[in-house]
């Protein structure tokens, strides 16, 4: 029997719902997400299809529930700093979590951003989010916490928002796990041709990192080796050409990772069902949250 429910907005592939699920304990009672490409690998790995368009959701039709969980998009607040509460936020996604706070009143929220939400918009934005939970009448902390402190090689930071209704829990974020990383325990020892990248995409990298060198700024591909700590950040633009994050081979050009590999280093189990496209499934795990850190 579940110890609690929640729910998981903006859900993507389910990042944050599987420790939650499987470490926690909980029951998901209601997830949502846009992108038709993520529904159908979250379908897969999670037996149902989240609902879509989160904005035209009532919140008296998301079943009650102890926890909310959103890794929300970031947006300029129109008219942060001007109002209070929900004035400063309408108009935007985060409205979306706020008035389904407002309804539902769980015990407790985790939200998840990337590290910009904090100078964002000259800081407006988060003000304009800490007032809103503020109205709300939540506890919160809010810390940036980096992938690989958390046992994942991968250095990639993210802002977490954690808030309670009841203002006597005592919550510290973790420090981290210290434990030591290395590329090579998550990559692939047989990996086939097509993912090396051909000569004209690598001579397009190196004349791009010249071209940055010459400037005197360090823009351009990052090439890492299996005992490379740790990875640069995957991003959502990885399927374009992969140049934040290429694996080194011997005598051969560079190679992209695997759509495995991808995942493992989110965090993502093994058995992660990956029924979508390469594109999409860069994609997917580009904009994921690192499992291990939840």
């Amino acid at each position: 029997m579940a110890e609690f429910k929640f729910i998981d907005l903006f859900a993507g592939i389910g990042g944050m719902r599987i420790p939650f699920e499987r470490d926690q304990a909980g029951e998901c009672v209601f997830t949502s997400e846009l992108d038709k490409f993520a529904r159908q690998t979250y379908e897969a790995n999670f037996g149902e299809v989240p609902e879509g368009d989160i904005t035209e959701i009532k919140a008296g039709d998301i079943p009650p529930h102890d926890l909310l969980l959103a890794g929300f998009p970031c947006q300029a607040f129109s008219h942060a700093g001007l109002k209070k509460g929900f004035q400063d936020i309408r108009g935007t996604l985060f409205f979306d979590i706020a008035r389904i706070l407002d309804h539902h009143r769980p015990r407790a929220f985790l939200l998840e951003n990337v590290k910009g939400l904090k100078g964002h918009d000259g800081g407006k934005t988060l003000s304009a989010i800490i007032r809103t939970l503020n109205s709300l009448g939540y506890n919160h902390k809010i810390e940036i916490l980096n992938a690989k402190d958390f046992g994942l090689p991968q250095n990639r930071e993210r802002i977490f928002i954690v808030g309670f209704r009841d203002h006597g829990i005592k919550f510290n974020f973790p420090a981290g796990k210290n434990v030591q990383t290395r590329l090579g325990k998550i990559l692939q020892k047989r990996v086939k041709g097509k993912y090396t990248i051909s000569d004209r995409i690598w001579a397009g990298h190196q004349e791009r990192k010249e071209r940055a060198r010459k400037k005197g700024h360090g823009f351009g591909y990052c090439l890492f080796n299996r005992d490379a700590e740790y990875t640069s950040t995957i991003s959502a633009r990885y399927y374009k050409d992969g140049s934040e994050i290429l694996i080194e081979q011997k005598g051969k050009n560079p190679r992209l990772l695997t759509e495995k590999e991808a995942a493992r280093l989110q965090g993502f189990p093994d058995d992660f069902e990956i029924p979508v496209s390469r594109g999409q499934a860069y994609k997917q795990f580009g904009n994921a949250v690192p499992v291990n850190v939840i």
